[in-house]
Formats: C-alpha cells, structure tokens, sequence
C-alpha cells in the first residue's frame, strides 16, 4: 500500500522549489527547524529542546514526554502504564513526600504552581507526557527544582508498596467514574478493529483485576524497562537564560543511565484486510448511535515529515477535509437531515500511530443509522468521482491563508505552551516544526500554485476498496434492531455503483448588507475613563468604552449588553425560553441563511452571536483588526435582521428531537432531574426539554422575543479590548453601532422568585447502572454580600477544600477520583452566596465519605485553612492575577463586571488578597453554616447491584 505522500510528491517541489535542482538532486527538500529552539542529545540519549520566549513574562513551561504508553504493557500489566503516571506524583528521590521532604504536589504548591491546572500528566498508547506549567523564573532556585523534577520523573520515582496501595483505589475509582457505555463499546471493539495485533487491548484504563492485584514488582519492571533517557524528551520554553539552563540540564540528567540491554522500542503495525472490519456494540446506557468509516492508509514514514512534499500533502488534506465537511454541515440543515452531525478527518487509525486512515464520523437518531450510514458514505464518494468545485476551495483556501496569517502577525505575541505543543509533537511523532516565519512564506508559495484538481486527485485516493473498518455504537433498547454486519458490508461494496450527481456550490456575491444604516453621531468622548478607555456616547444613546492593548496582534474582543433577559417573560413560556437562543440564530442574518453566511465570510475573521440570558440580553464578538468592520455589520444585523427560515427550524427539531430521543438512558439524567426538582421546588423554570414537547417550540413567537429584547440599543453598553485602531473605528462604530434602532426606553430585570430550597433535606434513591457507583452532591446556601473581598474569601475556601478532600477522601480513603468544589457568588437578583460540593464513588462507600466531607467541613467551618495551604492558595492566586493583566478577556469581563455589579475586581486585588487571614474564611465559612441550609442529593445503586 502507499502512503499519500507519493503520489503528491513531485507536484509539489515543482510548485514551490527549483525543479531542474531537485530533479537533479532525486532527494525531497528539507523543512528547516526553527531557529529559534537549541534541540540536543546527551550522551545517554536524553534529547532536550529549549527556548528563550517571554510571553508570559517571568514563566517557564517544564515538559518530559515520553515515546512510551499503554501499547508495551505485558498482559500482567494491563493498566500499569497508566498507574505509573499517578505514582509519579507520590514520592520521588528529591521530593519524598515524607519526613524528609515535600512530595512534588505541596512543594508545587508553595510556588503558585497547582495540581491540575499546573502540575499534570497524561497516558495514551503510545505516549506519556508530563508538565509543570506556568512555573515562576523569577526565583532561579524554583527553576532549578522543576529540573529536578523532571529528573526523578525520568528515572527517580519511589514506588513505594504503601503508596501504591494507596493509589490503587484512586484508579479503582477514576476506572468507575470513566467506564461510560461509549468506554465499553470502544473496548470490546479492540479485538474486531485489531485482530490479532498489540492494539487488540491497549485502553490505558487497563484491567480493574490487574489494577486491585497486581504484585509491586510489576509496575517497577515497566517503569525500569520503559522510563529511560534514549525514549525521553526535556522541553523547556519560556522566560529563562537558555545557556544556563542547557548547562544545568547536563548536570542534573548526567546520572541517568541508559540500560545496557535496553529492550526494543516496537511500533507495533496494524496488518492491512481485504473484507472489511466491522463491529455493532449496544449498551443501555448509550443514549444515541453514532457510526465511523475508516478507510486505512499507510502512515507516512518520519524519515520523510520534515519535507516540503509532506507539508503540502497536509495542506491538500486539510483542504479535503475541510470542503467535504462544508457539505456535511449543510446537510445537517435541511428540513429531514440524514444525521444528527457528521465529519471526515485524516490522521491516526483510531487508536494507532503506524497506520493513517481516513475516517467518516456521523451521529443519528436512533432509527436512521442506515441513512446516516449511506449519506456520509454517499458523500464521500461524490467528492471522490466528481470532485470539489472551484468555488468551494476558493473559499477554503482562503479560510486557511487567513489562519496563517493571524498567527504570523501574532508570531511576537505567541505564548510558551503553543511552542511546547509544536516540540513534543516533533518529539514523539517528528511533526516538522520550521517555525511561523517560514511557514508564512511558505504556504503563500505553495496554496495558490495548488490547483482544485490536486485536491480532487487526492480525494479519489482516499476512499479505498480495501482496508476498510466500521464501528457502529448504538443505545441497547427492547425491539430495536440496527444494520446487520452483512447490509453494511454490501453498502460498502456498493459506493462505486451509487446514483450520486455532481455538488452544486450555490454562491451569491451579494454584500452582507443590503442597505448601507444611516449611521448615527458620536455626541461625547472622554479619554482615560474607567481602566483606561476611551468612552463614546452616540446620538441613539448606545455607550462605548474602548481599550487599546498591545497583548494581542490580531484579536479584537468585543461585548454589549443591557439589561432585561428573558426574565421579562412570563413563566408559562419557559418551553419557548429555554430554545430561545438556539432557535433564534437558526436562520441565519439578512438575506443569508447560515450556510450561505458562512460562504461570505470567506478569508475574513469575524464573528458576533448574540445571547439572551435570565437578566440581560448581550451581543459578543471578535475579529482581526483587518476586520473590524465585517464585525460591526454583523453586529448591525444580528440587532436588526434576524432571519426566519422554516426549513431550518424543521432541522433543528428533528436533530434535537433525535438527541432527546433516548437522553434517559445517561444515569446522570436522572440525578440532574431530581438536583433541580429538590433545588427549586418544582418552579416552572427549572426546566428540562423533552422529545415529546419539541413540536410545541413556538418558533414565531421565539422571533419576537428576541426582536423584543434588541428593538432597543439605547440602553446597550458595548466594549472593545485589543488590538483597535481608535481614529480607524470611531467612524465604524458611529456608522453600525450608532444607526442601530433605539426607543430611549430604560427597563431592567424582573426577579422570577427562581430562589433555592431552604432549611435541610435530603433525598437519596437508587438507579440501575451498568456499573454501580454512588454519585453525591451537597448544596450550603446563605445570604451574602456581594463585593471583591466575599469573591476573594469564597475562592479560598473552594480550592482549601480541595486541598483537603484530595488529601482526605482521594488520597488517605482512596474513595474517588476528586472531589469538586464550587462556590458562586450572584448579586442579582439578590446577593446568594451558594457552596456545592460533589464526588462519585463505590457505593459501598457513600456514607462514609459524606460523613468525612461534612467533618472537614464543619472542620473548616471551625479552624478555618491550615498557614500552609493559605500560603500555596495565595501564591496562586496571586500569579494568576498578575499573569491575567496581560489578557485582553480580563479587561472585556471586567469592564463587564463592573458596569453590571458595580464591583471594581482589580482595585487593590493584591493588597486585599494579602490580608485575608485563615481566621476570616473561617468566618466566612461558619457564616454559610450558620443558617443551616444544607441539601443533599444521593443517587446510588439498586442493593443487588452493589
């Protein structure tokens, strides 16, 4: 079989370099590497990739990525791979975790670095890559520990028997809460999409018996086989001195050794079959089928990635991909659409790096797989024998050049995990990484020479007579019954006979306005008002606040709202309500219905969508400086023009009516439903679409409510962050934003009485699961003042419990995979301080562990957090608030905030953060309790089943 790239080959060298040279050469031209990155080799085969970038400035991106995973467990191992990942965490030769040094997570922590949203890893297959993020540099002592950190990460983890006893019930429990009716589909399919092969059980989840049983020596065996410097990669990027830190790497990673007969590393193949592959699984708790086509082709070898031939066949694809995609989309937004959503892709055959395939994905209502199936099958063969049209990769080839050039002009702006992303990709897959300076000229060489009839060469090889697999995932339900094995395969060996006529490409050169608003006047403007704006008042009455930043090259955002939302309704209309905001942009903006939008936006970057929420409606946006203009016309339409269009409504019910069809079947449907029945004691907007109450949707009077909410302008407030020309958008903004219609009527939102249950209650009731788990949910709620200091107390004490229930119920009980904690705060409609707390569990467990979340609870409720984790919290919060300076949505939500709360969350932040003491969220805390409004929700299973 070939890969792809052959056939491409030669048409693209003699599109972009000197023909009669390469010719004469026989070899492929290289792709640079990026000048910007030292890549080296130390004598033990550790390879490292480091890079000066100060953006964010005074940060540091720690990675160690690994060329290893799941796919080399010995049978007795199955999960291990995985398991190896967690222990990482729990004890290492320089960061012990016990009497003689922090462990990696509270030493982290004292740094501002956090578990989780800092500090991470993760397993797949065939890789196991691990990060420390966002690490502060400004300290050169912190830089020097996240090295040793990597170190002991590459060849210093303790495993200690007691920790991984420990552990086992974290996994136990993370194995419970991920083993999903689609998790267990995938893994009975291994054998039917593998046969015979590596790939056959590979989920890095592994083997629950394996995980509760295994013997210590086991995972200490992977761990000295696998985790060794000639299969490991160091990426270091970001604020530091990268001769120093290249030198200290040296020194630190010169004692790890190479085994000296170190086991191959194999990558396994996956043997090619003449009839196809295919395999139907069912579960009860799967709630709509979904359906994959893979076409399998050779994977492209790494020795020939980092050539231009390669990065043009990328580009082709990308154009395919993208354009058979167009047509799925539109196909979606018909009256009757033959599937709930669809895609098509190219890159790794499902779970395997050594084989490539080409992959057609779709969703549908339960009793339309063989149309969905026969469609996307159908389409890819009218793409195949007719091709794309001109007018069609027109359109996406400008969508792409656009992309490139956001990111060249953003290339001074570029944050150090976009590099690390571009490193390890080149590490563990050899994607080529010339740098976006050269990629820029490159693809503005190569896409205009690349004919539509290269990317319809390419298409006709994609879709294969051979090589071909089919996974079907459907809901397990009484009396249904789906394609057999057999319709299937005869559908496949049909493709070439289908009736199928050429794809139409219906364009309109029509401008997005019809007719050009009369505009309006800026009547005032007043510099350096609330974080340095620029105010604008214009004749309709609409408000202005714009602010000029240097974070971004290429992005503006933008934000206006007003008051009201969908509270000025009655309650009767909550089935209209709760499809408002789906339903009303279904149609389309001016003359455009969405399909034929998306067509004149071609090249542009610019997008508003508008939202009516319970108390205000809001219009929100961005785009490339280039195009601030488009964003205002779409902002003048989506005030002024919203269109109606029948046949998309049609769509839209059955592809809702299709998902809701068998929603019951998730067990969290009914936790949910019980959650907000208990919540709200039954109040008519706690609200829950069913199958059978989407006719109902009023699709008029969703059109006048929306036009309700935006007849007025008058009393919008709209904010601009970025990257904006001042002098350039005045006149814009008075043209579009300025003619926007407006009565001068001042209205704010109602209070629909939606208030939470108080007192005590509880409630717990068993539901059938496939397997068994308990899932808990605890609600504390109290009237609070709603200010920066009780939203700084309240984030405290979120992540203090977070520190203690991943210390007491995860890591001493073993009971779950992690606890959440989420504390919100509302000033409207009145000011409610609200604190749930909620995990998943063996139900065998459930008791016990409410009983220790309550304890540490009322613990806290009493002593407040310990100095230490009010330290590590402070530090975070602190590098995060300082890094956020630099971040154009902080100043568009703040400015939000603050014109709608009237809160200030940036005025003396740090100084007020710093004196919060222990003692004032024990207080906040024992205020919540005190008025003893606590609800409990249980969901466990049926006894038999425990």
């Amino acid at each position: 079989m070939k890969h792809l790239l052959r056939g491409l080959f030669i048409a693209a060298i003699i599109l972009c370099c000197n023909f009669q040279q390469t010719v004469a050469q026989q070899q492929p031209q290289l792709l640079p590497v990026d000048k910007n990155v030292r890549i080296g080799t130390l004598p033990n085969g550790l390879t490292y990739y480091l890079r000066h970038n100060a953006l964010p400035e005074k940060r540091a991106e720690f990675y160690i990525a690994q060329k290893v995973g799941s796919i080399l467990e010995e049978p007795q191992q199955r999960g291990l791979a995985h398991f190896l990942e967690h222990m990482a965490f729990n004890g290492t030769k320089h960061f012990p975790g016990d009497k003689n040094g922090l462990g990696i997570i509270p030493w982290c922590e004292t740094k501002g670095i956090k578990f989780g949203a800092n500090l991470n890893a993760y397993t797949s297959v065939d890789q196991t890559v691990y990060n420390i993020s966002n690490v502060p540099t400004d300290n050169i002592n912190v830089v020097d520990s996240c090295l040793l950190i990597l170190h002991d990460w590459s060849s210093a983890i303790n495993l200690a028997d007691k920790e991984i006893d420990k552990e086992r019930g974290v996994i136990r429990e993370e194995w419970r809460s991920r083993n999903s009716g689609m998790m267990r589909i995938y893994t009975n399919a291994q054998s039917t999409m593998y046969p015979d092969s590596k790939y056959a059980d590979c989920m890095p989840i592994g083997s629950i018996d394996v995980i509760n049983n295994f013997p210590y020596q086991d995972i200490r065996d992977y761990y000295a086989k696998w985790y060794r410097p000639d299969l490991q990669g160091i990426i270091i990027v970001g604020d530091i001195n990268v001769d120093e830190t290249e030198a200290k790497l040296k020194k630190i990673f010169a004692d790890v050794k190479t085994p000296s007969h170190a086991a191959e590393r194999i990558y396994y193949p996956v043997e090619d079959n003449k009839a196809p592959l295919i395999y139907i699984g069912t579960d009860k708790e799967v709630t709509s089928p979904s359906m994959s086509f893979f076409f399998k082709h050779e994977a492209t070898p790494d020795s020939v990635k980092n050539t231009i031939s390669y990065y043009a066949t990328q580009y082709v694809l990308s154009m395919a991909m993208t354009m058979l995609n167009e047509r799925f989309s539109e196909l979606s937004q018909t009256a009757n659409p033959p599937f709930t959503g669809a895609r098509a892709g190219y890159g790794n055959y499902f779970l395997a790096k050594t084989k490539n395939s080409f992959e057609l994905d779709a969703s549908s209502k339960i009793d339309g797989v063989e149309l969905a199936m026969k469609t996307i099958l159908e389409e890819a063969e009218r793409a195949r024998r007719f091709g794309f049209t001109q007018t069609e990769y027109d359109r996406a080839r400008a969508n792409y050049l656009q992309s490139v050039e956001s990111a060249y002009n953003e290339r001074e702006k570029v944050k150090s995990g976009s590099f690390v992303s571009e490193y390890v990709s080149h590490f563990l897959d050899k994607e080529p990484m010339p740098g976006i300076e050269f990629e820029y000229t490159l693809i503005n060489q190569i896409a205009p020479n690349i004919p539509v009839e290269m990317i319809n060469q390419m298409m006709q090889q994609l879709v294969t007579d051979e090589n071909q697999v089919v996974l079907l995932a459907a809901p397990e339900k009484e009396g249904v019954t789906y394609p057999t094995k057999e319709w299937i395969a005869s559908l496949l060996k049909d493709i070439k006979t289908f009736d199928l006529k050429p794809y139409e490409d219906k364009v309109s050169n029509e401008p997005l306005l019809s007719k050009e608003p009369q505009g309006g006047k800026i009547v005032s403007e007043k510099a350096n008002d609330i974080y340095g704006t620029t105010k604008l008042v214009l004749s309709n009455g609409v408000t202005v606040y714009i602010k000029t930043t240097d974070f971004k090259a290429d992005q503006i955002m933008m934000k206006g709202v007003s008051l009201g939302g969908s509270s000025l309704f009655p309650d009767k209309e909550i089935l209209d309500i709760s499809q408002l905001n789906a339903v009303a942009s279904i149609g389309g903006l001016g003359n455009f219905n969405n399909v034929d939008l998306s067509k004149a936006l071609a090249g542009k970057r610019a997008n508003v969508n508008a939202g009516i929420g319970s108390n205000t409606e809001a219009v929100t946006g961005g785009c490339s400086p280039k195009d601030f203009e488009t964003m205002m016309q779409l902002t003048y339409l989506t005030f002024t023009a919203p269109r109606k269009d029948n046949e998309a409504f049609e769509s839209y019910k059955n592809r809702l009516k299709a998902n809701l069809q068998n929603s019951d079947a998730n067990p969290m449907s009914a936790f949910g439903d019980t959650v907000s029945y208990v919540l709200y004691n039954n109040h008519p907007r706690a609200f829950r679409m069913k199958e059978n109450l989407v006719d109902q949707i009023n699709y008029d009077r969703i059109l006048d409510m929306y036009n309700d909410r935006f007849k007025d302008a008058s009393d919008f407030t709209f904010y601009f962050v970025g990257n904006v020309d001042l002098e350039a958008a005045k006149p814009l903004i008075a043209k579009y934003l300025g003619g926007l219609p407006a009565i001068k009527h001042k209205e704010t939102f109602k209070d629909t009485k939606m208030e939470i249950r108080k007192g005590v209650y509880k409630t717990e009731f068993a539901k059938k699961q496939e397997v068994p788990m308990a899932t808990i949910l605890f609600l504390y709620s109290a009237n609070c003042k709603y200010d920066l200091r009780n939203n700084l107390l309240l984030s405290i004490l979120d992540q203090a419990l977070d520190m203690v229930y991943t210390a007491e119920i995860r890591e001493k009980e073993g009971g779950t995979y992690g606890v959440s904690c989420d504390g919100s705060l509302t000033k409207y409609p009145k000011e409610r301080l609200v604190l749930q707390i909620s995990f998943q569990t063996d139900p065998a467990k459930k008791d016990k562990l409410a009983e220790v979340v309550t304890e540490q609870l009322n613990k806290m409720g009493k002593e407040g957090p310990s100095a230490e984790h009010m330290q590590k919290i402070k530090e975070y919060m602190l590098k995060k608030y300082k890094d956020s300076q630099k971040e154009n949505s902080y100043w568009l939500n703040n400015m939000d905030e603050y014109f709608y709360t009237g809160v200030d969350c940036t005025k003396n932040y740090e100084a007020l953060l710093n004196s919060i003491t222990a003692k004032d969220v024990q207080h906040f805390l024992a205020n919540l309790l005190k008025e003893n409004n606590k609800i409990q929700v249980v969901m466990t299973a049926p006894d038999e089943e425990k």
